[in-house]
């Protein structure tokens, strides 16, 4: 595995606290303490196991004396065994006849976080032998361990004879680039696949029919995967719908060639290209903390994409980072045409450095791609130096920005940094937006300005119609708002974030 690259910008949390982890010579002691890190910042987008802990069967409530529960049909009794943790549903074989096959006819839901003692390995082969299956939910993030290297081919063996629907796998061996045995890639009933930690097998020379009907939910962390692998899964799942990539430290190219997916998430990671080729059906295209390679650039290319709503986050960095569209190359000045408008974006985040004068230059050039965006998400980037300042004059000699004139309603500007090329934008966006109705500021927690400040200097701004300015301070996005980037009944990418704001 090649030793990873140095990143220009700042690295996501994850990949920051990998690349520390992959670091030779790394004590032993202190890997673990890393790795434990490192497993917290996944633990925020991996999926939660369909149980609760804290479920209790009680068939008695108090002062009643009729066993109610259990005259249920037997669907519902399968139903109610499978939301329990493993250890509690399988002893439901013991309360009465009735109750004695219940288990072993339901849908086996397994986290081996229920099992104990730990490690769990002999009690999770013997639930997996046990159970006849089909197997809806397994989630092993504790037991695939050095000690039980050997249990693992057994294990994804039973899981594959047994109809596995829902898999995730977390490796706890170090090195964490242990190759996955290839079996789970002959598991056709998958219909939800997460894996963590892994090198992701080789699928060259693998059958034609090798394919996954069924897979909707792709989710790949700090796994080392080619390319052409990953090519291999988008081709092999004709429903995916979602795709997320987290905490890949290598060189990848992402070639979006798929009739069904609807949400990629990338997040904390180096890509050398994303491409979306042809993609009907994608709504959302998310990448976070993207970082770049001390020699190389990030290209974000969009073709054929006539559904994707959302956009998040595009870095205007002119050293970094290239936007094309079509076969445009975005730059500042760049002439709007029909070629080069993606007009079905209503939420658009961008990520500005309004200290580099080039950078911040492009976002004209930038909006004017995405007419018809509503919602947009500024965030400020930190310059490694200043290389000048633009002022409001600049913006509007810059020619009216059409979403911002007729557009865009709402507007929240991220880790506002209170600089004058930042006020400037901002006075000049709140001067011209028609159509313009909520602000949120967030204060970076390195703003050069006092809260105080910031609010008299926008308070006298002259509005070009009825806009609430909020304020925010000592604000904290939620961990896990990654796990609701592909839940689509939420309007925007941050809806979930709640702020302690202050109006005027």
């Amino acid at each position: 595995m090649p030793p990873p690259a140095t990143a220009q910008g700042t690295l996501g949390a994850t990949a920051a606290v990998l690349a520390e982890l992959l670091h030779p010579g790394r004590d032993p002691d202190e890997a673990d303490e890393i790795l434990a890190r490192l497993l917290f910042c996944t633990h925020h987008t991996l999926p939660d196991p369909p149980v609760s802990a804290a479920a209790r069967l009680s068939a008695l409530p108090s002062g009643d004396a009729v066993d109610r529960v259990s005259r249920l049909p037997d669907a519902l009794l399968r139903s109610i065994v499978s939301l329990l943790p493993v250890k509690d549903a399988a002893r439901t074989a013991a309360l009465s006849r009735r109750w004695r096959g219940v288990w072993r006819s339901a849908p086996l839901v397994l986290a081996d976080a229920d099992l104990s003692p730990s490690p769990a390995a002999p009690a999770l082969s013997r639930v997996l032998e046990a159970h006849p299956g089909p197997f809806r939910c397994v989630h092993l993030t504790g037991s695939c361990t050095e000690e039980s290297r050997h249990l693992l081919g057994p294990w994804l063996q039973l899981l594959a004879a047994k109809a596995v629907q829902e898999l995730v796998l977390v490796n706890r061996r170090r090195p964490l680039d242990v190759v996955l045995p290839a079996t789970f890639l002959r598991t056709a009933t998958l219909t939800r696949l997460h894996l963590c930690f892994w090198k992701f097998p080789s699928t060259a020379g693998l059958p034609p029919g090798v394919s996954f009907p069924n897979l909707r939910e792709l989710g790949l962390y700090s796994v080392v995967v080619e390319g052409r692998d990953l090519d291999f899964m988008l081709d092999r799942s004709p429903v995916l719908e979602t795709l997320c990539l987290e905490g890949n430290l290598f060189t990848l190219r992402l070639r979006l060639v798929s009739q069904s997916l609807r949400c990629v998430q990338i997040i904390g990671s180096f890509l050398e290209e994303i491409f979306v080729v042809n993609a009907p059906l994608l709504e959302r295209l998310i990448n976070l903390e993207g970082w770049t390679h001390e020699a190389g650039c990030t290209k974000v290319k969009i073709g054929h994409a006539p559904k994707l709503q959302l956009l998040a986050y595009l870095q205007l960095d002119t050293r970094n980072h290239v936007l094309e569209i079509g076969n445009t190359i975005i730059k500042a000045g760049t002439k709007v045409s029909p070629r080069t408008m993606v007009t079905s974006v209503t939420v658009l985040a961008l990520e500005v450095r309004f200290g580099v004068r080039n950078d911040a230059k492009m976002i004209p050039s930038v909006l004017g791609c995405f007419p018809n965006v509503e919602t947009l998400y500024i965030k400020s980037g930190q310059p490694d130096q200043s290389t000048g300042k633009l002022n409001q004059k600049f913006w509007h000699d810059s020619g009216a920005i059409e979403c911002i004139r007729s557009r865009i309603k709402r507007l929240i500007f991220h880790d506002f940094q209170g600089g004058r090329s930042e006020l400037a934008f901002l006075k000049y966006f709140v001067e011209s937006a028609l159509m313009l109705k909520q602000v949120v500021i967030l204060l970076s927690t390195g703003s050069t300005l006092p809260a105080e400040e910031v609010h008299s200097k926008m308070a006298n701004v002259k509005r070009a119609g009825e806009i609430s300015i909020a304020l925010v301070t000592g604000y904290s996005e939620l961990q896990g708002r990654y796990k609701r980037g592909s839940e689509f009944s939420l309007g925007e990418l941050f809806s979930l974030m709640k702020f302690p704001c202050a109006n005027y």
